[in-house]
């Protein structure tokens, strides 16, 4: 028999689309959670601190919470892709 292919369904050989929702829900929460995170510092340097050294530093934040979140997301999808070919 051979192995079970991700996001295949094996009677009717279609995409399976209840397991591709199932593996985005997460995904999509985790990209949500570091765009929001991202989102309060730049929002602080664009209301409240315009063309000041204090704008800089809130967009340097928010872009680094983008760069550690970018890395985690990629992590998380390694490894979740990982796990569904050993299943």
């Amino acid at each position: 028999m051979p192995p079970s292919v991700p996001f295949i369904d094996r009677e009717t050989g279609a995409l399976d689309t209840d397991q591709i929702l199932s593996e985005a829900y997460p995904l999509t929460g985790l990209i949500a959670l570091f765009a929001g995170l991202a989102l309060i510092p730049f929002l602080l340097a664009v209301l409240f601190a315009m063309n000041s050294l204090l704008g800089t530093l809130f967009v340097i934040v928010a872009q680094f919470v983008l760069a550690v979140g970018t890395g985690i997301v990629l992590m998380y999808v390694i490894a979740r892709g990982i796990q569904l070919a050993d299943a």
